[in-house]
């Protein structure tokens, strides 16, 4: 590592800590001294930018070192690394074939016996040898400057195996763009599975939460045991593919399931099958929504997994439309995995209701369901600005009619 990582270096850090991190790059622009202040700026800007993502690591290492704010940016986040780390078989060998910032090796290695993390970039690997020592997990993790496809390879040769393996394949085409099927990212896992399944018993792929849940299932061979969509109650980060070479794969089905992390890393889990969403009966209709009554919003996780009939089920809930992804009861329910709705009122899709609508609710924030236009055009065709503590659903009710229902959060 070029830069000097010593108590000056991170005292100049924490004095500038509440500076703007472009205008010091102005102010030290070509200046040189004890400090590498390029890469004191850049440190000062990734604890801005990623300091809650990253809270746990930096709270337990404040000398946590970033190689460049990319690298922030690409980061596992704690929350969802502290998940990756449970499905660690405990007491054995790990490997992370795609390290990067190197957060999930890091989480990893307080469960596994050790952790061979593989990573092309070598200003990475040396951050993570740092990071690692810093925090008491030097002995625990071994950074591995390499393509992850040798790895693989001399893995194979040697037989060496591990318990449990890491992989999460470039998101992006050369030319930058998104790919959306597993096949196409790089490298490419479905070529390498018949290697990975001769170096460990379980094989997670960390994946684009844009991915067809379906169609990735197809893709892997032999069938993962399990799709899992992870995220946070706003976001769905991920799709984790859990491949188990060790499980029988005749009749049995792919467990799919929707975890949604809380702000304390808690989960809430919900498992079902394809067959069991298929087969479940469509949910009641709620003939009329009225005030007092409740509209649930599925967590992000749950929305992608496309639960609805075993989520309506599960809670006693109707729905307004089939494509209307949102669910209701005039009762509260407990333990809905989402968000909670109390409706305050109920509006006819109107000319007159329309004119008048934001002289009542001038700042509202707006959601569509199968509603024939976006939030963003429904929002400017009432005038109102977003934010406030209400939230106005935009939505298609069972009769076909376009339907307003303000809300308040529970």
């Amino acid at each position: 590592m070029n830069t000097t990582l010593n108590d000056e270096f991170f005292d100049w850090v924490e004095a500038h800590i509440n500076d703007d991190p472009a205008a010091l790059r102005l102010k030290y622009a070509g200046k040189s001294g004890a400090v590498d202040y390029a890469c004191a700026i850049t440190q000062i800007e990734c604890r801005r930018r990623f300091g809650k993502k990253l809270a746990d690591t930096l709270a337990s290492f404040p000398r946590f070192f970033f190689p460049s704010v990319l690298a922030g940016e690409q980061s596992t986040a704690d929350a969802v690394a502290a998940f990756h780390a449970s499905l660690v078989a405990e007491g054995l060998p790990a490997a992370d074939l795609t390290a990067g910032l190197g957060i999930d090796a890091l989480h990893a290695a307080t469960r596994a016996s050790s952790v061979t993390a593989i990573e092309r970039d070598a200003p990475k690997v040396e951050a993570l040898r740092y990071n690692a020592q810093g925090l008491h997990l030097a002995d625990a993790v071994e950074a591995v400057e390499g393509d992850c496809i040798d790895f693989t390879d001399k893995c194979v040769a040697e037989g060496r195996h591990f318990a449990t393996v890491f992989i999460d394949p470039a998101r992006r085409a050369a030319d930058g763009s998104r790919v959306f099927a597993l096949a196409d990212c790089e490298p490419s896992v479905t070529e390498m599975m018949p290697k990975l399944s001769r170096i460990c018993d379980l094989l997670i792929i960390k994946a684009s939460p844009m991915l067809d849940i379906a169609h990735t299932i197809a893709e892997i061979t032999p069938a993962p045991a399990a799709v899992m969509a992870v995220g946070t109650p706003t976001e769905c980060k991920e799709l984790l593919i859990m491949a188990d070479f060790a499980r029988p794969t005749a009749d049995t089905p792919t467990l799919i399931e929707a975890v949604t992390l809380g702000a304390h890393h808690e989960a809430e889990i919900f498992s079902f099958t394809a067959e069991q969403e298929h087969n479940a009966p469509q949910p009641p209709v709620c003939d009329a929504l009225a005030e007092g009554c409740y509209i649930y919003e599925p967590s992000p996780a749950l929305m992608k997994t496309g639960a609805f009939r075993l989520v309506a089920a599960r809670w006693g809930l109707k729905m307004f439309h089939p494509n209307t992804r949102l669910l209701t009861s005039a009762e509260p329910v407990e333990g809905f995995h989402g968000t909670v709705y109390r409706v305050v009122r109920v509006l006819p899709w109107a000319s007159k209701v329309l004119k008048r609508f934001a002289r009542e609710y001038p700042r509202i924030s707006v959601a569509v369901r199968n509603f024939g236009m976006s939030a963003d055009a429904l929002r400017a065709k009432l005038g109102v600005r977003d934010g406030g503590s209400q939230q106005l659903f935009g939505f298609t009710d069972s009769h076909g009619n376009r339907v307003l229902a303000v809300t308040e959060k529970v």
